[in-house]
């Protein structure tokens, strides 16, 4: 995974929710484009969820990103 390819998700207008899979299986939501973070080299994000708490990940160890479903079922997955 490459900071272009969140960049592409972080960006896009409207803004729409999606799930970041990492290496290990966890799932991290980013549910607004303000709870997302990335460090000036772009390998490292920070997703902040809305009870404060924050996940910092190496996008090294994304393995896909999950665009959410819209309200009418239309959704896509991008492979990462």
């Amino acid at each position: 995974m490459n900071i272009e390819q969140l960049r592409k998700l972080y960006e896009a207008r409207p803004f729409r929710p999606f799930i970041i899979h990492l290496a290990d299986g966890q799932q991290i939501p980013v549910q607004h484009a303000e709870f997302l973070a990335t460090s000036p080299s772009g390998r490292i994000i920070t997703v902040f969820l809305p009870d404060d708490t924050a996940n910092i990940i190496d996008l090294l160890l994304v393995t896909n990103l999950e665009v959410k479903p819209t309200a009418n079922g239309a959704g896509k997955r991008r492979k990462g």
